[in-house]
């Protein structure tokens, strides 16, 4: 690279010393010399000298290259061409504005606005490419997407809409995001960030079996959105190389994403996170419990006493959904049926706890 910023300092060099040598040498009342008022010699001394400075400022020109490369290799490919194409029309832009420059009599004017209108327009045009790729692709795709898929007589396929639902790696390996969305209760794209497929694939290679075969049911799970949902599962290349939690990167990708993005997950802490980065979030845990049967205090109900609770004398029960009962004065009757009387329940997004005490008390 060092060899190549050389080469490219001597061309530069020439093309310079034919442009610029001439009229310095007027301006120093030389250009009589007939050894200096050659445009080869002009040529020779522009390269000799940028040569002779690039030994100099080779090292920071290759680090600089070195540089560029290291961040436009961490760049999406779509990133990059969405970006690209922007600018090129930004370019197209300034261009053709710069034939109505033209026309206005003002000399200094007409030369200096059209290289500033370049530089506007082209850095406008490859951030507004960059900043709406997933806009556009979802304006040239969203037909053909909803029309790849073969389905049954009678279905109208569903259209795509602008929201996101970025998936965690709790709701994927917990496999009820697939059910769900089966329903058409959840609308929208579903996106799946590379650094949750990432975290994913980790967990599948485990070596704990346990962690090993809830990773590969996540994969499992995202194989069966991709084939049985109708509209639009994304895997996204986006990454935030600052951040190293996964649950961050997510806030942070919600955000870029816009206001109708919408995390789904079933995991209480990130909730939370959300919350207090004002991120919408959709909580499996909130729409279970919100399907569950309603316990009305003073209700009664036939419980079996499993085991001991927290608290002195307590006994402990589960209903058919899992949700757990807590009986005041049930530890004497564990293991058997027995009837309580609802005195409390217990919401939040963690779950749902019933608190009650044995009937004939």
């Amino acid at each position: 690279m060092k060899k190549f910023v050389q080469i490219a300092f001597l061309l530069i060099g020439g093309a310079l010393g034919l442009v610029f040598l001439p009229p310095l040498y007027e301006l120093l009342h030389l250009s009589s010399n007939p050894w200096l008022d050659n445009p080869y010699v002009s040529v020779a001394l522009g390269a000799l000298l940028l040569f002779t400075l690039s030994f100099a400022f080779s090292d920071y020109f290759v680090r600089l290259i070195s540089w560029m490369e290291e961040v436009l290799f961490k760049v999406p490919v779509g990133d990059l061409l969405f970006g690209t194409l922007g600018l090129i029309i930004g370019l197209i832009v300034a261009y053709f504005l710069g034939f109505a420059i033209d026309s206005i009599d003002l000399p200094n004017f007409t030369k200096v606005l059209p290289i500033i209108l370049s530089f506007v327009l082209g850095y406008l045009g490859f951030r507004v490419g960059f900043k709406k790729r997933d806009e556009l692709i979802q304006l040239f795709t969203l037909r053909g997407n909803n029309t790849k898929k073969k389905l049954p007589e009678g279905v109208e396929p569903q259209e795509v809409r602008g929201s996101y639902k970025l998936l965690d790696t709790s709701v994927i390996i917990d496999g009820r995001i697939a059910d769900i969305s089966e329903t058409g209760f959840i609308e929208g794209i579903l996106v799946v960030p590379q650094f949750v497929l990432t975290e994913l694939q980790h967990i599948a290679d485990s070596s704990d079996t346990l962690k090993r075969t809830r990773g590969r049911r996540g994969l499992d799970i995202l194989k069966k959105l991709q084939d049985e949902r109708m509209t639009k599962v994304e895997i996204t290349e986006e990454d935030f190389e600052d951040v190293q939690e996964v649950d961050l990167k997510l806030v942070r990708l919600a955000k870029k994403k816009g206001n109708d993005t919408q995390i789904v997950t079933n995991d209480f802490n990130l909730n939370k996170v959300c919350e207090l980065h004002h991120v919408k979030v959709l909580n499996i845990n909130d729409l279970a419990n919100a399907v569950k049967p309603v316990v009305i205090p003073g209700e009664n109900m036939q419980v079996m006493v499993i085991k001991d609770g927290k608290e002195h004398n307590q006994g402990v029960a589960y209903l058919d959904d899992g949700t757990m009962i807590v009986v005041e004065g049930g530890r004497s009757y564990i293991g058997q049926a027995i009837t309580v009387t609802v005195t409390s329940v217990l919401q939040t997004s963690a779950g749902r706890m019933i608190f009650a005490k044995p009937k004939d008390d």
